[in-house]
């Protein structure tokens, strides 16, 4: 029989341990699936229609669908990692799945915005004949489709993967309504090249959106400290703490979206009033800095700890 303690026990928060899951738990995964299935559907009916009606603008906007389609899946792939429990080889979880696949589906939305850009600089140089009503039927097809995933995403705004995909879906909406207008205007007045403006114009507020997703989800991945807590007033107030002489190796970060952690060192005057000390700053930190998974090493005023 196995000696092996359980990953189960391993992984028991004990009386005055921080209550910090390792796990996602209260996420939908609905949300994801029925926005990924309408958005493939409609990047289908996109497709044939382009192609019947000869519409470059068309097939472009499916491609967009397409990419908003597999950075959903990717979501949903996420989620489903990121709710699986601990183990012996990933002793904190899959919390972190959800942060890789935003980070990844805002490099994407960075490319796509790259080929936008490109694709418009070279319209508005050789003007291309764009079907305007085919255009604007679809369009307004497709900003009702879009409508409606962004609704469901909005009812899942908890998480940073599902606020990522949503901004993809909005970054869509915008192309939506853009397409609109571009099949209005080429419908009713010939004026072919306000397709190219107007995408850039929506390929310069995707790029906005995108910038703040890549930007959070990258701070997570590399264990940043969190907005919301200042590194460098947690070491003064550590410090301040009653028996404390000083702090250093001081480290705080996220171990999942919105559940700050820190470890450190602690100089003290007195290894024998630890336990007290110990209880006064676990105190200090959750009050003050909303600090719950602690865990800190004592050491004496020469250097030795505990």
């Amino acid at each position: 029989m196995s000696t092996q303690p359980s990953t189960e026990h391993l992984h028991a928060h004990l009386d005055g341990d921080a209550r910090h899951a390792h796990t996602i738990e209260g996420r939908s995964q609905m949300a994801l699936g029925v926005a990924l299935g309408m958005t493939l559907l409609f990047a289908v009916i996109e497709v044939v229609t382009g192609f019947i009606s000869n519409s470059l603008a068309l097939i472009s906007d499916a491609g967009h669908m397409v990419t908003d389609a597999a950075a959903l899946g990717l979501a949903l792939m996420a989620q489903a990692i990121a709710s699986r429990p601990p183990s012996h080889r990933h002793s904190f979880g899959f919390v972190r799945a959800e942060a890789l696949a935003a980070f990844v589906n805002s490099l994407a939305m960075l490319a796509l915005v790259a080929w936008i850009m490109w694709e418009a600089a070279q319209r508005l140089l050789h003007p291309e004949h764009v079907q305007g009503g085919v255009v604007l039927v679809v369009a307004v097809t497709g900003a009702c489709i879009n409508l409606l995933v962004a609704w469901v995403l909005s009812r899942d705004n908890a998480s940073i993967n599902t606020r990522a995909a949503l901004v993809n879906v909005m970054g869509d909406l915008l192309g939506s309504l853009a397409a609109i207008a571009s099949g209005a205007i080429i419908y009713f007045t010939g004026w072919v090249r306000v397709d190219p403006i107007l995408s850039i114009f929506v390929a310069l507020l995707i790029l906005r959106s995108t910038s703040g997703i890549l930007r959070e989800s990258y701070h997570f991945l590399m264990e940043g400290v969190p907005h919301d807590i200042d590194y460098l007033e947690v070491g003064a107030s550590l410090k301040a703490v009653d028996g404390v002489l000083d702090v250093h190796d001081l480290h705080v970060w996220d171990m999942s979206p919105g559940h700050p952690a820190l470890i450190g060192h602690l100089e003290i005057a007195s290894l024998e009033r630890w336990p007290a000390v110990l209880a006064d700053v676990r105190a200090m930190l959750r009050e003050r800095h909303g600090i719950d998974h602690v865990t800190l090493q004592p050491e004496a005023a020469g250097g030795k700890s505990l």
